[in-house]
């Protein structure tokens, strides 16, 4: 009998079995269910259990899971309760990697599950295969994950990792010179080009095409083994922004789903197009690696299967995955991308007219998401996350050093309190 999860549950095996900083909201009694039209922002608004009193701007530490997502959840979840052995029919993980793929634009053999973007991030960069005299480039702008898995690997390899400034002030950020500073920082032997979509730092949208194809040139004449490849921490742009990964032409590509796609909290997905370069780091449940480990053989390549770590999870969110993608997609990922950018322009532009507030964040479109950073004179970002939560606006400090006060706009903002954000900045003096 082959030894996967659902034979394990079978024998009875299971049976006894911020990196932000936000003032939390008062938690709100739990809503009536509402029909839900998506192209109603009203009524996706509605699918929320958030409390209507407060805007909520925090850039999404864990964000709000929709009703259809909660309603998953519950479902599994006493469906476990009941009966400790239950599992969803079918293939359950090879049906999420299915809708996450669809999302993506991709096919389900590049995506691998995870827990969170650093779990994803930490799976490339700990499992990455480099060959002697190899190095690694990555910016200064990018957060903790990133730099220490890549400061793991240096330790355990020795390879070299160098960091580029992309930009002075992110608010004069361009695309020209981001491309120009990774081509200047690229030598004839770096194999990963690791870069972040949108930075949580400062909201500056990293031109991630433009630079997918400014390698496309470099690793021309290059053996395929050599090739740089860009692997990129997608977090703040995935499911804010409408790009899939064909648009965005990354090699890898790590991200929560319990983020801006607002998916079950603990998930997230690697894709990927060249998992031969990674070896597996933490033992897959895969029916190979079960496979192999009973003949005493090698489960062979590298494949999402093996990639998935495995191990006991929080089912009852991992199998909730599909109808965060499911609740994206009906809303349309081109609108929702344009609703994000529209309450952050119109966010930015107030902020702009305020005597004591400096913008971090780019003005263009082309160079943001939904993430607006600023500073207010003579305060700390955290007095003002406090002194706005008074006002009834959840906002967030940045964790770097500066830190800055950060918003972020979303499907379950209004444009309503974005009036009632600038006004509440407006008070801080």
């Amino acid at each position: 009998m082959r030894l996967n999860r659902r034979a394990l549950l079978g024998t009875g095996v299971l049976a006894g079995v911020a990196a932000c900083t936000s003032a939390p909201a008062t938690p709100a009694p739990t809503p009536k269910k509402t029909a839900f039209d998506p192209m109603d922002w009203e009524s996706v608004r509605a699918q929320f259990a958030l409390d209507p009193a407060y805007g909520q701007f925090a850039a999404f530490v864990l964000a709000p899971a929709p009703a259809p997502v909660r309603e998953a959840i519950r479902k599994h979840r006493d469906a476990l309760d009941a009966d400790p052995e239950y599992t969803p029919p079918g293939d359950p993980d090879r049906g999420i990697r299915e809708v996450a793929a669809h999302y993506l634009g991709a096919g389900a053999d590049g995506v691998a599950l995870t827990d969170s973007t650093t779990m994803g991030l930490g799976l490339l960069y700990s499992g990455i295969r480099l060959r002697p005299g190899q190095d690694v480039l990555t910016t200064e702008h990018d957060f903790l994950a990133t730099h220490e898995g890549l400061r793991l690997l240096t330790e355990r390899t020795g390879a070299k990792v160098r960091r580029v400034r992309l930009y002075d002030d992110p608010a004069k950020a361009s695309a020209d010179r981001m491309v120009s500073a990774i081509k200047d920082g690229l030598g004839p032997r770096t194999r990963v080009v690791a870069i972040t979509w949108v930075h949580s730092s400062t909201g500056v949208r990293v031109p991630v095409r433009a630079i997918a194809d400014m390698l496309a040139e470099a690793n021309k004449g290059r053996d395929e083994q050599d090739r740089a490849l860009l692997c990129v921490d997608g977090v703040h742009g995935f499911g804010a922004m409408a790009d899939g990964v064909k648009d965005l032409g990354c090699d890898f590509l790590s991200s929560g789903t319990h983020k801006w796609l607002f998916g079950p909290r603990g998930t997230g997905i690697v894709w990927g197009r060249a998992w031969d370069a990674v070896a597996p780091v933490i033992p897959s449940f895969s029916g190979a690696a079960f496979d192999a480990w009973q003949s005493g053989g090698s489960p062979g390549a590298s494949t999402v299967e093996l990639i998935t770590p495995g191990g006991y999870k929080a089912f009852e969110h991992r199998w909730a995955m599909p109808q965060a993608f499911a609740f994206m997609n009906a809303i349309g990922k081109d609108r929702v991308q344009q609703r994000t950018q529209e309450l952050a322009a119109g966010l930015k532009a107030g902020l702009r007219g305020i005597p004591h507030v400096t913008l971090a964040t780019p003005e263009s479109p082309e160079l943001s998401a939904g993430l607006v950073c600023c500073s207010i004179r003579d305060m700390q970002p955290l007095e003002a996350v406090d002194r706005l939560h008074g006002q009834k606006v959840v906002a967030s400090v940045t964790p770097y050093n500066p830190s800055l006060l950060r918003f972020g706009t979303s499907i379950v903002t209004t444009p309503e309190q974005v009036d009632q954000v600038i006004k509440a900045v407006e008070r801080l003096r």
